[in-house]
C-alpha cells in the first residue's frame, strides 16, 4: 500500500518487521518524488532508543526516490500478542533549488513559522518470520538408489522407507549371491580333490597289496577284494557327481 501525498509518494504505508527474539530486524521506506521541486524530509519516532533509521533526514530530488531504512534493535522479549504501539511519522517540505542534506535546519519544518509542511504517519507492524524453503525430493541418480526424504517429524513414512529398503535390497542382492556361489564352488572344489586323493590313495594300496600277494604265491581273499572294489565304485560315482 501507497501513501500519497502532494510532494512525496511513501511505500509501504506500514512498517513491517518479521518479529524473532534476540535478532537485529530491518525494512525500508522508499520515497518518491514527483513534484519538479528538491523536497526535504525528516523521519521521527515515538521510541528513538529502539529504532535507528538511515537517513533520518535528506533530500529528494525532483522526479527520483530515496530509500529509507528502518532497522529495530535485537528485543529480548516479545510484546503482549505481538501487537506494537510504536509510530513514525514521515514530514515533508519544499526546499530550495540544488539543497542537499547538509542544508536541512529543525527550522524548516517548524509549521508555526509558516512552512508548508506535509506530514505522514507510519504504524509498526510485527508479522511472522519467513519459513525457511521446505527440502526439495530428488530423484535418483543412474546407478544410485534413490534417496528417500524424511517428514516433518524427522521419520521416514511407510511408503518411502518400503522403498528405500526394495532398492538397498536390489543393489545388494546380486552381491550378495555371487558371494554365495564363489563360496559353494570353493567348498565343493576341495571335496572332490579330497575324494580324488582318497581313491588314487586306495589304489596304491591295492596295487601294494597285488604285489605282496604276488611274491608270497597266494591270491588275496575274495571279499578283501571286492570291498575294494565297492569302495571304488563309490568314490568314482561321488566324483562324477560332484
Amino acid at each position: 500500500m501507497m501513501s500519497t501525498g502532494e510532494l512525496l509518494d511513501i511505500e509501504p504505508q506500514e512498517l513491517q518487521f518479521p518479529f524473532e527474539l534476540r535478532k537485529q530486524i530491518s525494512c525500508s521506506l522508499q520515497l518518491s518524488n514527483k513534484t519538479d521541486n528538491y523536497v526535504a524530509f525528516k523521519v521521527k519516532t515515538t521510541n528513538p532508543k529502539k529504532y535507528c533509521v538511515r537517513p533520518n533526514t535528506g533530500v529528494v530530488l525532483p522526479r527520483s526516490t530515496c530509500d529509507v531504512i528502518v532497522t529495530m534493535q535485537a528485543q529480548k522479549e516479545a510484546p503482549p500478542d505481538m501487537q506494537c504501539k510504536d509510530k513514525f511519522l514521515l514530514q515533508s517540505v519544499v526546499a530550495s533549488p540544488g539543497a542537499s542534506a547538509k542544508d536541512i535546519t529543525p527550522e524548516m519544518f517548524n509549521k508555526e513559522a509558516g512552512h508548508n509542511v506535509e506530514e505522514c504517519k507510519l504504524r509498526v507492524v510485527y508479522v511472522a518470520p519467513p519459513r525457511p524453503p521446505s527440502p526439495v525430493h530428488e530423484g535418483s541418480e543412474e546407478g544410485s538408489s534413490p534417496r528417500a526424504s524424511v517428514s516433518d517429524n524427522g521419520n521416514l513414512s511407510a511408503s518411502e522407507f518400503s522403498a528405500a529398503s526394495r532398492a538397498f535390497v536390489e543393489q545388494h542382492e546380486p552381491q550378495d549371491n555371487w558371494t554365495e556361489a564363489r563360496a559353494l564352488i570353493s567348498k565343493l572344489t576341495e571335496e572332490k580333490n579330497s575324494v580324488v586323493q582318497q581313491n588314487h590313495k586306495l589304489q596304491q594300496e591295492l596295487e601294494l597289496l597285488r604285489h605282496q600277494a604276488n611274491r608270497s604265491g597266494t591270491g588275496l581273499p575274495f571279499i578283501y577284494i571286492v570291498i575294494i572294489g565297492l569302495v571304488g565304485i563309490v568314490l568314482g560315482y561321488l566324483i562324477k557327481k560332484i
